[in-house]
Parts: structure tokens; sequence; C-alpha cells
């Protein structure tokens, strides 16, 4: 199978707190409240469905491995997780990374080897002061 990748920048924000213990999250909001501690990125440039088409059929293949690169000017950090059939890759504004196994049209990705709270503190810092955010997913 070939390698493919696709990057798309998000933004840091102060209401980041990156505790949750079971995903993560970009969306294309803009802002966010303390309550969202599964959200590291705001003011995504882009959405699940304008990811490729090549990249979509990956994800939705229970065999494909997705890398999902994180970086700040300060950090980065890897996440490695899987796709499946039943993701319907359509929601209009955020992707999740969930380590669980469940599907709904916002999951990105299953079976992630890390949540919120397992980012580098480090990375989560940059993201606290509204740093930029750069996403790569590799397939």
């Amino acid at each position: 199978m070939i390698t493919m990748e696709y990057s798309f920048i998000a933004k840091g924000h102060s209401n980041i707190t990156s505790k949750h213990k079971s995903t993560f999250e970009v969306t294309m909001d803009k802002e966010i409240c303390l309550r969202a501690d599964c959200i590291i990125g705001v003011s995504s440039n882009v959405k699940l469905v304008d990811l490729p088409g090549e990249l979509l059929d990956a994800i939705r293949c229970e065999e494909t491995l997705i890398r999902i690169k994180l970086e700040t000017v300060n950090a980065a950090d890897l996440i490695k997780g899987y796709g499946h059939p039943a993701l319907t890759l359509d929601h209009p504004s955020d992707m999740v990374f969930r380590k669980s196994d469940f599907t709904c049209s916002r999951t990105l990705m299953i079976r992630a080897d890390k949540a919120a709270c397992d980012l580098k503190r480090e990375l989560v810092k940059d993201l606290k002061l509204g740093e930029t955010l750069k996403v790569t997913i590799i397939v």
C-alpha cells in the first residue's frame, strides 16, 4: 500500500486543558469553553469532507494503520490508531480521534494509543498559548 500524507492547520486556544482520557478533537469552531477538555485545536482550516477521496477510502478500511502527527513551534507528538468501514467521515466541523471502538460522523480514528491527557505537555503548553497546530494524517 502506498503511504499518503495530508496536513492541515488549526490553532491553539487559551481554554485548552487537554485532560480528556479517551479522545482528542480538532474543530473548525473558533471558541471553546473550559469544559471542552478533549479539544486540542480550534479554527481548523479543514473539515472531514475536505480530505482527499483516496485518504477517506483508506481511513474507511479496518486494517489501515493511521498515524497523526501533531506539531507546534516547540513540540511534536505522534498518535497511532486505526480506520474502520463504519466511519462516515462527514461531520461539518469536528474531527475526533478515539481510544475506543466508537464510531460516529465526527470520528476519524479508533483504537488510538493516546487521548488528550496523554499528549506531550510541551505541545499542550504551546496550544494553550494559542500557537499554530499542524496536523498531519499519515496512512
